[in-house]
Parts: structure tokens; sequence; C-alpha cells
């Protein structure tokens, strides 16, 4: 009995957490969003990756989090006449959540990857990194977390085959995203030196140094994105691991599990607030909304 009385005091804590959590994913997301299509000055492929990774933060505020917070307060009622109530939202919940959940793994792995790309290429990069390709490259991450979401509730898959696809999945993007972090970092020292470099011959070289200033934030933006996006998702996926928690599983059984999950939303209202800390473009779009905002009611 004890056991259950403080289950349902986490329930009713995430509740309260995620409420506010999805108002400011919502929020920020909507703001940062318009943000990002106002700012001309970030090359169109960017400007896509970021685009797509603030909609897939803004789904998990608009969708995934209340239909989360309906399946607590369904959980707390125990009713049984909820129980088909309950098993549409629950699916609903599971759907949604690993779309946006995989497009934001996915998106965090393309933001990389551009950036990565950016720093090794070079002139190249514009060549080969071209608007459509970026954009192709964006519907057919949307597409793949789609079909991957909906495999164990209209593919009549297995639990066990379920958890092993997201495992590889999940899995792969992780490897992949730090391999591209790693050498976007052994990238960013080496300019590091090249900027010191260049001050010698400041007069000549302001162009250029320009460019690689900011090349660098952007880079860091990606860098950070993907720390960020770890710890609030690797909690998660280690807590399934160590607890055997099924991946179908709509609501986690245990406290840790319940905050885990939560965490896991917190990173759809982290993302706006670094894209307005390390990129100067974003963050005075941003300031020019409010400022705007708060003019008209003066």
């Amino acid at each position: 009995m004890q056991e259950a009385k403080d289950l349902s005091s986490s329930y009713i804590a995430n509740c309260v957490i995620n409420a506010f959590l999805s108002f400011t994913a919502i929020m920020l997301n909507s703001i940062t969003i318009h943000a990002i299509r106002k700012t001309s000055s970030l090359s169109k492929p960017l400007r896509t990756l970021l685009l797509s990774l603030a909609i897939s933060d803004l789904g998990v505020g608009l969708i995934v989090q209340p239909l989360y917070s309906a399946c607590l307060v369904m959980e707390l009622q125990q009713n049984n006449e909820n129980n088909q109530t309950f098993n549409a939202t629950s699916i609903a919940y599971r759907i949604t959540g690993f779309v946006f959940t995989f497009a934001s793994f996915f998106g965090v792995m393309s933001l990389s990857a551009d950036r990565f790309l950016a720093i090794y290429l070079h002139l190249r990069y514009q060549e080969l990194v071209t608007h459509k390709r970026v954009i192709a490259v964006v519907i057919s991450t949307w597409v793949l977390s789609a079909i991957i979401s909906s495999m164990f509730d209209y593919w009549n898959l297995g639990e066990t085959t379920f958890q092993v696809i997201m495992g590889v999945v999940s899995t792969a993007c992780i490897i992949t995203t730090t391999f591209f972090n790693f050498k976007i970092y052994v990238a960013i020292r080496r300019h590091a030196h090249q900027i010191q470099a260049l001050q010698v011959h400041q007069v000549a070289q302001d162009g250029e140094m320009v460019n690689v200033r900011r090349l660098k934030k952007s880079a860091f933006t990606a860098v950070y994105v993907y720390l960020v996006f770890l710890f609030c998702y690797m909690p998660q996926v280690c807590w399934r691991i160590a607890d055997g928690s099924p991946e179908s599983d709509t609501i986690p059984n245990t406290d840790a599990g319940l905050y885990f999950l939560t965490l896991v939303c917190l990173n759809s209202s982290l993302n706006p607030l670094i894209y307005c800390w390390k990129m100067r473009e974003i963050r005075h779009k941003i300031i020019n909304i409010f400022r705007n905002v708060f003019s008209c009611y003066n």
C-alpha cells in the first residue's frame, strides 16, 4: 500500500512538471521556429535542419506531453470504465512519442553530420550539401521515424523483435552522432589555432576570420545540442536496459522510470535555449520579436 501511495505521488508530481514543460516547450519552440525562419544569414541547409529539430521539440510539447499527462491521470483514477479510453490514449502517446523521439534522434544526428561536413568539406560543402538534398534527408528521417514507431501496434511485431529494432536504431544513431561530434571538437580545436595565426594578418584576412568564427559557433551549437540530448535521453535508455522494461510499456512502473521519462521531455525545452545562447543571429531575432510584442502593448 505504501509503494502504491509513493507511486501515486510520483504520478502527481510528473503531471505537474510535464504541464509546465509542455507550456515552455510550446512557447520557446514556437518563437524559435519563427526566429529561424526569419534568420536569412543562416545557410538554407542549416536552417532546414534546425527547423526540423525545433518542430520535433514543438510536437513533444504540443502532443506527447499532454498525452503522457492524460495517461498518468487515468492511472491515478484506476477506473475500469476508462479502460478503452486509456488504451486509445496510451497507443496515441506511444506512437507519437516514438515518432518525435526518433525524429529528434535523427535530427541531432543530421545536424551534427551537417556541421561535420561544413568543417571538413570547406568550399565543396555548398556544392555537395544542397538545400534540396537536405530537404530530402529531413523528409526521409520523418518517414522512417513514423515507420519505426508504428511497428509494434500496427505491424504485429513481437516484443523482442521490436526491442531489438529500437535498440539497433538507437545505438547506431548515438554512435554515429558521437563520431561526428568528436570530429567536430577536434576540428574546432584546430580552427582555434588557425584563428590565432590569422590574427597576425588581420587586416588582409578579416573575411576569412569571420567565416571561421561563424562556422565555429554553429559547430559548437551542434555539440551542445548533442551533449544535452545525451544528458536527457541516456538515463531513460540505461534504466530500460537495467530494469528490463519493455519498450512498448506506456507508463513506467517505478519512480525512477517516471522521472527519467520526464527528463526526456525536458530536452524539448532546452534546445531553444541552446540556439539562443550559442547562435547570435537567432538570439537577435528572438530579442526583436519580444521588442515588437512589447511595443504593441505599449
